[in-house]
């Protein structure tokens, strides 16, 4: 009963939040709940001055939300999966040389960049962290999540090649980057020394190549089964369960989640969706998996907000966070524009790494993985460092993001758009 009324409360607050937002702020949908969620945690922070009591009631219930748990083991997969399903993987296929530059090595380099600089700023501040501490770090902050700013990108009209390869980094990455912060936890656990280039390259492999095949054969069953029958409602359910069961069955057998729910998505999308249903089914699929998507991504921008109230702040930690903003948008760049040189530069639009730079947003995958760093690991900072990092992602490169992409357009002559 006490976990129904704590789903209760958080489904109520984002359906509060989210017609408050629609209704006066008019910001879009995550942004604007996020918005308010931050608020609502800042006047809770106030109310402590007058009701200790009160605040100590929020703060015990929202610790009762396990955020990783939530996150990574629940909602993630459904995440994905809607995403991936409403995605044209014919444009994907187009891209794919860049989304997948940009979702492996793109990542890795971050996470080397990022860890790199890292290690060097928290020695500015006294802290004593490993190499791999800051991997760890760097591992954790470079997936980009950038669902909540394609909206804005849209009506920015920026070219619809570069949106594929926003969209699509933006699956695969999520997947890359979880693989690689489980792999270097794993190194962190047992010891630099205990392991070996063979070991980390094999376990890596396992978790990508076994998530990525998992999916594969997950989306053709899923399509096998649904083309099999024409009932709309048995169709629904079945992608529900596949998502679910899948999701669950895959971290039984040590592969990749996320990247599983990735590639059945796009298979569930291109092939069932176009080929193995009715018109009415495909209606009904698509709808409840926006609904989906939309409610899934409410809660999780919601809950992001409410986090502020259980993290411990201090001056110190501040700073670190602002001069790790500056760190993580300069790896950002270095991962953008090497792959680019390196893909052949005249393929790729027009300002495309200033808009693949500041439109990178981090959000929720982040803050989960973070908080499933143990304190003895530097957890409590990593946790501060974070969250303040993708706050200033979500709230300032996602509410700029749109005016600065048609800024750079209209800079780009007319016989170049």
């Amino acid at each position: 009963m006490e976990a129904y009324n704590i789903i209760t409360v958080i489904v109520l607050l984002a359906a509060a939040f989210g017609y408050i937002n629609h209704k006066f702020i008019k910001l879009p949908d995550t942004i604007g709940i996020m918005l308010l969620s931050v608020s609502a945690s800042l006047i809770a922070v106030v109310l402590d001055h007058f009701s200790p009591l009160s605040f100590t009631s929020i703060i015990n219930t929202i610790n009762q939300i396990d955020f990783h748990s939530v996150v990574l083991n629940i909602m993630l997969g459904f995440l994905l999966f809607a995403a991936a399903i409403h995605i044209d993987i014919n444009k994907l296929k187009s891209e794919r040389a860049a989304i997948i530059t940009f979702a492996t090595i793109g990542t890795i380099l971050s996470t080397a960049i990022v860890g790199m600089l890292f290690y060097f700023a928290t020695r500015l501040f006294g802290f004593s962290l490993t190499v791999v501490d800051c991997l760890l770090f760097g591992a954790l902050i470079s997936p980009t999540d950038p669902i909540a700013v394609i909206g804005i990108l849209r009506k920015a009209n920026i070219p619809p090649s570069l949106e594929a390869k926003i969209s699509g980094e933006s699956l695969f990455n999520d997947g890359v980057g979880v693989v690689l912060f489980i792999t270097l936890l794993e190194i962190k656990n047992i010891g630099l020394s205990e392991v070996s280039f063979l070991n980390v390259a094999g376990f890596f492999l396992k978790e990508a190549g076994g998530g990525l095949l998992f999916g594969l054969a997950l989306g053709y069953l899923c399509f096998w089964t649904i083309r099999s029958i024409d009932d709309y409602v048995t169709e629904v359910m079945i992608t529900l369960a596949f998502v679910m069961g899948g999701y669950a069955l895959a971290g039984i057998l040590h592969v990749s989640g996320p990247l599983a729910m990735v590639v059945a998505g796009l298979i569930t999308g291109s092939k069932a969706l176009k080929l193995g249903v009715s018109d009415l089914t495909h209606d009904y699929l698509s709808k409840f998996w926006e609904l989906i998507d939309a409610l899934m991504n409410a809660v999780l921008f919601l809950l992001i907000g409410l986090v502020m109230l259980t993290i411990d702040f201090s001056i110190t930690l501040f700073l670190l966070a602002c001069i790790t903003i500056v760190i993580v948008l300069l790896a950002r760049l270095i991962s953008v524009f090497l792959p680019i040189i390196f893909l052949n530069k005249k393929t790729f639009e027009n300002n495309a790494v200033p808009i693949l730079t500041w439109g990178a947003l981090r959000g929720g995958i982040s803050v989960a993985l973070a908080l499933a760093v143990p304190n003895n690991m530097h957890g409590n900072m990593f946790v501060s460092v974070t969250y303040t990092v993708v706050l200033f992602s979500i709230m300032v490169q996602g509410l700029t993001i749109g005016k600065y992409a048609r800024k750079l357009a209209q800079k780009v002559p007319a016989n170049e758009r």
